[in-house]
């Protein structure tokens, strides 16, 4: 598998856990804000890793840490991904996958097999702007709808989550994407902050007050609604 990174010790990539974080390489996404903008269009090939160090690293780790979480770039472009999880697996952990939801067959086959504990899937913006907001010209939202229809049917745990962003999202947005994302187990709204790792720059955070305002249209929609990256 394509790994480009791992993070050895997290507490904040899967909630009540002590987590691994591997970076996989490569994206079908080109978000103009993406903080991660070295593993969607920089040179992924040079800067791999060999997947025997982190698995070196996990068998040591056994009882210190509890789980890996698995994220891009996107992951489920990784062909052998399911081997690198069942290999995970097997040696105890839990498992976490983020992804942009637009490999639902690879989606559906780890959760079918499962490979997975909790899935974080990206909900980039309303679905009239989703295209925009991506850095794409069109963008299948049928396979977006299909990797939800999936997580929500397959019983594990979830949440959905959008960076929010000045200009990119509105009152409006806030509001279509609170239908969309009906019956969630969780939803969370991110802070954008501007970075190095950014693949465009000059974009601006929304501010707490906005923030807790768009909240309030997923009270009663989602069973959790929280926000990221704001004190």
């Amino acid at each position: 598998m394509k790994i480009n990174g791992y993070e050895r010790f997290s507490m904040v990539d899967f909630e009540g856990k002590i987590c691994c974080t591997v970076f996989t390489g490569g994206c079908n996404m080109r978000c103009p804000f993406c903080h991660n903008g070295a593993l969607v269009v920089g040179d992924v090939k040079s800067n791999q890793i060999d997947d025997g160090e982190v698995f070196e690293y996990l068998e040591k780790r056994k009882g210190l840490v509890d789980a890996v979480s698995v994220t891009g770039g996107e992951a489920t472009l990784q062909p052998d991904l399911a081997d690198f999880l069942r290999r995970v697996r097997k040696l105890g952990y839990q498992i976490k996958l983020d992804t942009n939801g637009l490999r639902p067959d690879v989606l559906k086959s780890l959760l079918d097999e499962g490979l997975v504990d909790y899935v974080a899937m990206d909900i980039k913006n309303s679905p009239q702007k989703y295209a925009m907001t991506t850095g794409l010209k069109n963008v299948d939202l049928d396979k977006i709808n299909e990797s939800m229809r999936i997580i929500k049917q397959s019983g594990v745990d979830h949440e959905y989550r959008t960076t929010i962003i000045k200009e990119f999202h509105t009152l409006e947005d806030m509001q279509s994407i609170a239908e969309w994302v009906q019956g969630a187990n969780n939803y969370f709204m991110q802070k954008y902050k501007d970075s190095e790792g950014c693949i465009s720059h000059g974009y601006h955070e929304v501010d707490k007050e906005q923030a807790e305002q768009f909240a309030k249209l997923f009270e009663g929609k989602v069973a959790r609604v929280g926000l990221r990256g704001y004190n």
